[in-house]
């Protein structure tokens, strides 16, 4: 299972701007996604660990999380995000 990490186009950012938004303080948790969710990062800085696999998630990354997922989140700077899962 992979996380995809990309910039967004200009289509990606201005559909996700009318999602609703989550934030985190910096922590670290575990998280497992029944659906796969799609996300704008606003602020902020995550790692975002599965079995062997670390993923380094920044503010202006489009993030696509498949559903069945099983991670480690771990916030070094508080997050902002828009987010929709499908």
């Amino acid at each position: 299972m992979e996380i995809l990490v990309k910039k967004p186009t200009e289509e990606e950012a201005a559909q996700m701007k009318l999602n609703p938004i989550w934030s985190c303080e910096v922590s670290e948790f575990d998280w497992h996604y029944e659906s796969e969710e799609t996300c704008l990062i606003l602020e902020g800085e995550v790692s975002v660990q599965h079995g062997s696999t670390s993923v380094a998630i920044a503010a202006g990354d489009y993030v696509v999380f498949p559903a069945g997922l099983s991670c480690v989140w771990k916030v070094s700077k508080p997050i902002r995000k828009h987010y929709l899962f499908k």
